[in-house]
């Protein structure tokens, strides 16, 4: 039997290629699986990584609605007392870390285990649904 020599750069090429090929196809298990039929851990984690991306593009969306106000609200004073994009902005951003690091403790008594990101995306879901209803509100309010 003869063995081939196999370049190592060539071998990481063909790990790249199986890796992509393995993320592709779970991303498109993804799209097809109906998640109230959500059996095993990995479905089950897929399927509350899209709900938290369907409140984040909600977030996004009521985002942009309170940054138009905001934008509005500086138009009508003078330079010196401006602030109401950067308070946003910063807000925002503070918020993303805080949200972040509390979906992180609370997913960590699963630590290691498959279902902390179950976990981590439930708890990223709730407190993005939270968020898009408080700028919603701020954006209606004035």
């Amino acid at each position: 039997m003869r063995l081939i020599c196999v370049p190592k750069a060539a071998t990481r090429i063909l790990a790249a290629i199986f890796g992509l090929a393995v993320l592709l196809a779970g991303t498109a298990q993804a799209q097809e699986m109906d998640c109230n039929l959500a059996e095993t851990q990995q479905e089950m984690n897929l399927c509350a990584q899209q709900d938290w991306q369907a409140a984040d593009d909600v977030l996004n969306a009521a985002y942009a609605k309170a940054m138009i106000l905001m934008n509005n609200i500086d138009a009508e004073l003078a330079d010196e007392e401006k602030g109401a994009v950067l308070n946003l902005r910063r807000a925002q951003r503070a918020w993303v870390e805080f949200r972040d690091a509390a979906c992180a403790a609370e997913a960590y008594m699963m630590h290691g285990g498959s279902a902390q990101p179950l976990l981590t995306y439930g708890c990223m879901a709730r407190l993005t649904t939270a968020r898009a209803l408080d700028l919603e509100q701020l954006s209606q309010t004035y």
